[in-house]
């Protein structure tokens, strides 16, 4: 049922060739009977709201398909999917999410996330348009199965019960389900819902899949689910800060995501920063200058006693990326 994924071979063992070859390169289909006919096309908006809008619709689609047991594949692709790419050309990509982070919509909010931040992803791994295009598609369907999760567990704001868990991480299968049989639908598109949640490793759910049988677009995904999850305030709990999340996707390089994908995923997203205001830990503020290649964590920052280079500064770091209104005039 899956075809091999990329090697799973370590950052750590490729030769400073291939690392500088690897920073370097740095559907239509039918539709099952149904549909929403009445959702409207985007009023003339900014970035943020179109995206907050292209949310709205998913929640729309969610419930249809919930209590249908259908996907309306074509309001997704014809009202949700234009919005999604156009936002996958914005440069900034974490201050793009700084201000999505309604916790009674983070399920809706997400799916959109999940789509604009793996379209991302495939431009930097310079995948192909048409790829791309099925990428786009099935990262903003990869948690449609949770249209069948029973709404006080979608939404419950404590933690799971052990048995409300094993029925939450079900949701990989029952997107596979809803997905599968579409016809003319790319294959790999139910295989980004049902391996989403997958690992390196073989910890993953639902099969415990090894990185080699994983598809390199359910890799993708994976790392755009997690960075956004943990960006974002949940019913829960609040956002995780900026360090911890990036910090935590780092040390989970080897083992549970592609080592190749997570690391220009990183460096991507940092140097998108470059010319941002940051917080650091030893509570100056500062502008990134510059992100390097090999540890695009450690970048140079320019503060207002000097330049602080945190690749040799090991017990500093970035705390958070200031928004706007918080950046020193």
């Amino acid at each position: 049922m899956d075809k091999p994924g990329q090697s799973n071979k370590d950052l750590t063992s490729l030769s400073s060739n291939e690392l500088s070859s690897l920073f370097s390169s740095i559907r239509d289909s039918e539709e099952l009977e149904g549909g929403i006919s009445q959702l409207p096309e985007h009023p003339p908006m900014n970035q943020e709201r179109k995206i907050e809008w292209a949310a709205k619709r998913m929640e729309e689609i969610f419930d249809y398909t919930g209590q249908k047991g259908i996907v309306p594949l074509k309001d997704v692709e014809n009202v949700v999917m234009p919005v999604i790419k156009q936002a996958a050309d914005i440069p900034h990509l974490y201050h793009l999410f700084y201000e999505l982070k309604t916790k009674d919509e983070y399920t809706y909010q997400h799916t959109v996330a999940v789509g604009i931040i793996a379209s991302l992803i495939g431009k930097w791994l310079n995948l192909q348009d048409s790829d791309l295009k099925e990428l786009a598609l099935g990262a903003t369907l990869h948690d449609i199965g949770k249209a069948k999760i029973p709404s006080q567990i979608l939404n419950k704001p404590g933690k799971l019960t052990k048995e409300e868990y094993q029925e939450m991480k079900r949701h990989t299968l029952y997107g596979y389900e809803l997905l599968k049989d579409i016809p003319g639908l790319d294959k790999r598109i139910p295989r980004i819902a049902l391996q989403h949640h997958e690992r390196e490793g073989g910890g993953g759910y639902p099969i415990g899949l090894h990185g080699k049988n994983i598809d390199l677009m359910a890799k993708i995904v994976a790392i755009a689910d997690v960075f956004h999850a943990m960006s974002s305030t949940r019913v829960y709990r609040e956002a995780e800060p900026f360090h911890l999340v990036i910090d935590q996707m780092q040390n989970d390089v080897f083992g549970k995501f592609d080592p190749k994908i997570m690391w220009i995923f990183l460096y991507r997203m940092m140097l998108s920063l470059v010319g941002r205001k940051v917080l650091l830990s030893n509570g100056e503020a500062g502008s990134i200058l510059m992100v390097d290649q090999y540890e695009p964590l450690r970048a140079l920052v320019r503060t207002g006693k000097g330049l602080v280079d945190l690749r040799f500064k090991r017990d500093v770091r970035i705390e958070r990326i200031l928004k706007e209104e918080d950046e020193p005039a």
